[in-house]
This record gives structure tokens, C-alpha cells and sequence, in this order.
């Protein structure tokens, strides 16, 4: 008989405790289970070997035979001084043969559970199939954080805003202090209905994960008559927020402390505002700066001029040199918005400015633009070999 260090196998020291093995068998198990690793036979046989393991080293009387001899069978004696060989057809696990066994329908022949049914309450924190789940103990857990979306005007995110607003959120429970539980009777756990899993949905995709209420064992003790079982109960608040200069859409404001509420103590999650900035009509903001493009006319642009510009907080003046093009660019330093990191720095304002042409409608008009024509005789496409 070829002897197997169970030890070794789970990852655990001969002095382990129980509840050492029972983890340390948890995690192999969910990670080399056939559910996991499909038509992957190295994980098939890893689990055997895994599931091999915890038979022995979880149940006492096993674990003693196989410290004493090594190994483990039915027919040893771990009183005996001598120690009996192992009988005829008893393996290392004391009989249980896999061999047989489909992991898909179950046991060659039809009409047996399957092997999903069997060890379901393996992905369900039940710790094997052997071990009756015990009541979780309730430990101090922080409260979830809220988001909130939040409109404001392309104005407020530039100078900033204080406002309040109404939050739904909870607050520990006054009657079992966060435990969900007063220290009443091991009861089945009414969110899981006992299986230790909750569906959970992403998009398109459903998926199951430990239920948080009795930390996937399905069962908890008979669960607060005020909080059912929760440790929070719901609260309505006028939470006083403070949106800083300088904000974007998808920027993220946080106020400590004023998420749902911790259990046994913990301290409650975070409140996060989530800013949507709306658009101005006539300027646009890329990072710290702003655009705008600002007609101007032949003349404005011919001769040279002063014109108004609209700012994020008024009109400004711009100078408009003579011979200038349309198209050309022109800067206004620190007119742009705060920034976040540094409010102390701003970003600027660009100026485009585009040539728009008179309505040409008398005669007298077109006379004169035939006589300026005269005057500035030379092609403008001569710069492109055209003339």
C-alpha cells in the first residue's frame, strides 16, 4: 500500500487543529472541484486526493490510526501494540471508491445523485459534506459605501457649490448593536433559505456568491426582531454636501462616514457624490481649459480691432491685431477653471476666431468689394502654385 502524508496534502502541520483542516480543505477544494476545472483529470485526481485527506484527518479516531501507523484501514487498531495489516479491498479512505463515479451524473448506472448535488454545500461555506455548518460568529464589519449622482450646471462646477440632499441609508442597530442576532436558537438563515449562497446579478450574467448574512454556512441564530437579522436599520438623512471648483462629470466627491452603517462597532462606509456637469452654450471645456470660437468680420479682421468674448464668468476683451486669419488662436491666461489637485491654478481660455463674409445686397456693396478686388489684385492661391 503506497502511503500518503495527508499533512502534507492538505498543507497543514501534524498539530493542526480542526479548524486549520477544515479551511486548508475549503480552499484545495474550490480549487481543483470538477465544477471548476471541467474534463481536467489532474484536478479530478487532486480533489480525490484532497477529499481523501480531510475523510482521515477530520474525523478523530481515523486521524489517530493514521499518525500512529501512517497510514489508515478499517481493520487497524490504534490500541493494538502490533497493529493489524489493512483487509482485502479497503483503500486509504476506508472504502469509498471513486472509481466508478461520474462526475457529471453521478454513479456509473444511473439514478444516483449527482456529483454537484453532493458536494454543492462545498461552494456554499458548508466545509465538506461530513461537517454539520455551525452558526457564524458575528464579527465587526464596515458599512457599505453609497454613490449618488449629482446634476449641476457648467457654472457651479466652476465655482463650486454647498447644498443638501437626502440620504437613504442605515445605521447600526440599536437593539442587538450590529450582531443581527440576540443569542437566540441556531436557526436556518431566511435570506439563503439554508443554502448558504445568494444570487447576485452583473449585465447580463447572474452568478451566486457566500450570503454576507450567515457567512455562507446557511444557518445563524434566530435573527433580530428589529433589524431582521440585518444588524442595520434604515435611516432618512439631510446630509449638507460641499461640491469643490473645478469638478467634471464622473468626478467623485466623498464625505466620510455618511454611508450605510458598520455592525458591531465598525465604522460606517463613505458617501461618494458623482458629479454630471452639464454644457454650456457657447463655451466648451477640455481638462482645466476652455474654448470658444468667435466670429468676427473682413474689416475686424483686415484692419484690426478690440472685441467682447464670453468668459465662464462674463464678457472679456481680446485685441484683435491687424491681417489677422481666420482660424488664428489666441489665449487667455488663467480664464479657464480651478484646478482640482492645486485650486490655488487655473487653467486658460482659448479664442478661435472665424471670418465671416458680408451679405453682399446693393449695388453700392459690390461696387466697393469690385475696388477692393482692384487693390489687392494678387491671387490668394498663389501660395499653392495657382495663380
Amino acid at each position: 500500500m503506497a502511503k500518503k502524508d495527508y499533512y502534507n496534502i492538505l498543507g497543514v502541520k501534524k498539530d493542526a487543529k480542526a479548524d486549520e483542516i477544515k479551511k486548508a480543505y475549503r480552499r484545495l477544494a474550490r480549487k481543483h472541484h470538477p465544477d471548476v476545472n471541467p474534463n481536467d483529470k489532474v484536478a479530478e485526481d487532486k480533489f480525490k486526493e484532497v477529499q481523501e485527506a480531510y475523510d482521515i484527518l477530520s474525523d478523530d479516531k481515523k486521524r489517530k490510526v493514521f499518525d500512529r501507523f501512517g497510514y489508515y484501514a478499517d481493520n487497524l487498531d490504534v490500541n493494538s501494540p502490533f497493529g493489524a495489516g489493512a483487509s482485502s479491498g479497503a483503500g486509504p479512505t476506508g472504502g469509498f471508491d471513486f472509481s466508478g463515479f461520474d462526475f457529471s451524473t453521478g454513479p456509473s448506472g444511473g439514478g444516483g445523485s449527482s456529483f454537484r448535488d453532493i458536494f454543492s454545500d462545498l461552494f456554499s461555506g458548508g466545509g465538506g459534506a461530513r461537517t454539520q455548518p455551525e452558526a457564524p460568529r458575528p464579527v465587526p464589519r464596515k458599512g457599505r459605501d453609497i454613490e449618488i449622482p449629482l446634476a449641476m450646471s457648467f457654472e457651479e462646477a466652476f465655482t463650486g457649490m454647498t447644498t443638501n440632499i437626502t440620504v437613504n441609508r442605515s445605521e447600526q442597530c440599536s437593539r442587538c448593536n450590529g450582531a443581527g442576532d440576540i443569542g437566540g436558537p441556531i436557526v436556518v438563515c431566511t435570506t439563503c433559505k439554508g443554502s448558504g449562497q445568494v444570487m447576485k446579478t452583473g449585465g447580463r450574467l447572474q452568478f451566486s456568491q457566500p450570503c454576507s448574512d450567515c457567512e455562507g454556512t446557511g444557518r445563524r441564530r434566530e435573527p433580530c426582531s428589529l433589524c431582521q437579522g440585518k444588524g442595520t436599520t434604515p435611516k432618512s438623512e439631510q446630509v449638507k454636501i460641499k461640491i469643490p471648483a473645478g469638478v467634471d462629470t464622473g468626478s467623485r466627491v466623498r464625505i466620510p462616514k455618511k454611508g450605510h452603517g458598520g455592525r458591531l462597532g465598525a465604522e460606517p462606509g463613505d458617501l461618494f457624490i458623482v458629479t454630471n456637469v452639464g454644457k454650456h452654450k457657447f463655451l466648451e471645456r477640455k481638462g482645466d481649459n476652455i474654448y470658444v470660437t468667435v466670429p468676427i468680420s473682413v474689416p475686424e479682421a483686415a484692419l484690426g480691432t478690440k472685441i467682447e468674448v464670453p468668459t465662464v464668468e462674463g464678457r472679456a476683451q481680446l485685441r484683435i491685431p491687424p491681417g489677422t486669419e481666420s482660424g488664428q488662436k489666441f489665449r487667455l491666461r488663467e480664464r479657464g477653471f480651478p484646478s482640482l489637485r492645486n485650486p490655488s491654478l487655473r487653467g486658460d481660455q482659448f479664442i478661435e476666431v472665424k471670418m465671416t463674409l458680408p451679405k453682399v445686397i446693393s449695388e453700392e456693396t459690390k461696387e466697393v468689394l469690385r475696388q477692393f478686388e482692384k487693390l489687392n489684385s494678387e491671387s490668394p492661391r498663389k501660395a499653392i502654385g495657382l495663380e
